[in-house]
């Protein structure tokens, strides 16, 4: 009819829907730099010594249920702790060359959404958890509480790097429970190795901001250390070391396990040398070196045994 407006049609130029498009897309790349899945060296220091674990555990020859439930299970937690973490430093991060442009820090995403993240994580998480067992269940609350305790130490010790070694360990005694249904001793000699290996590699981390963390008054194992941070990394290396061979001892495993502790001091010596002056990319560089570490040793485990079997 003359005079009526034409009704819209139902075909609309996509164009129209870029703009919401583009922001489902924006969103969902600061929720991947939110939880670091874009750096995944985080992942994979965690993921190591769980391998390890579920390797030893099972002499060799893990379920492949508990290989994907631990290995999704890092994904998660891994994610889960990198977004509390800038949660709680939401207010420092700005202030810090390396942090400053995370999506918390520069209010692309809010803290509430930050929050709801996490608990989506750490249910998804604990929802693969429920497909083993009792003791490993239980065990999971440990490592949730680990996880979320970690980021706000560094206000009040300047040992920060040794909660994170606990939490990044936590996967050994769950894996032993997973796959063998029982912790034995010799787990919590594993335990122990992570715990001090991860205090050097966070140190070597902690090295790339202390000239920010010293001003806005953060803590770290780097500025306790202060100018003996060389020397005592290099004994916690070398107690590392020692301990893997302990470790060697208590689950007999033979040549190929000894030639992967020959290559970790070998990474160990290199690591030394890069953060000789104690440069803020070298420094990251010698954090990032770890993951040839864990490789290492999970290579010689799994050969050693898989020649046992």
């Amino acid at each position: 009819m003359p005079g009526k407006s034409p009704k819209p049609t139902k075909n609309r130029s996509p164009r129209h829907k870029a703009p919401i498009t583009n922001r489902w897309l924006t969103k969902a790349t600061h929720y991947v730099q939110l939880m670091r899945l874009h750096r995944p060296i985080g992942i994979l220091l965690l993921l190591w010594p769980t391998w390890w674990s579920l390797w030893l555990a099972a002499k060799g020859a893990p379920s492949l249920k508990n290989l994907v439930i631990f290995t999704l299970g890092v994904i998660l937690m891994r994610s889960a702790g990198c977004v509390i973490n800038d949660f709680a430093d939401r207010r420092i991060d700005g202030h810090v060359e390396r942090t400053r442009e995370r999506p918390l820090a520069t209010g692309a995403v809010s803290s509430r959404e930050a929050i709801a993240l996490f608990v989506v994580l750490c249910l998804a998480a604990f929802g693969l958890v429920l497909n083993t067992n009792l003791l490993t269940i239980q065990l999971s609350v440990g490592g949730l509480l680990l996880a979320f305790c970690y980021p706000f130490m560094k206000r009040y010790t300047h040992l920060p790097q040794v909660i994170l070694g606990a939490a990044f360990a936590w996967g050994i005694p769950m894996a032993y429970a997973a796959e063998a249904g029982e912790i034995p001793a010799q787990a919590w000699l594993v335990y122990l190795v992570v715990v001090v290996w991860t205090v050097v590699y966070d140190t070597f981390y902690a090295m790339v901001d202390r000239p920010d963390d010293l001003k806005l008054g953060v803590k770290s194992t780097a500025i306790l250390f202060g100018e003996q941070d060389r020397l005592i990394t290099g004994i916690l290396q070398a107690i590392t070391l020692y301990t893997l061979l302990l470790v060697g001892k208590r689950f007999d495993l033979g040549s190929y396990y000894q030639l992967s502790l020959v290559a970790v001091a070998g990474l160990f010596i290199y690591q030394q040398w890069l953060i000789r002056y104690r440069a803020r990319q070298a420094c990251f560089k010698a954090f990032l070196n770890n993951n040839w570490v864990g490789f290492a040793i999970f290579t010689g485990i799994a050969l050693d045994l898989a020649l046992k079997t």
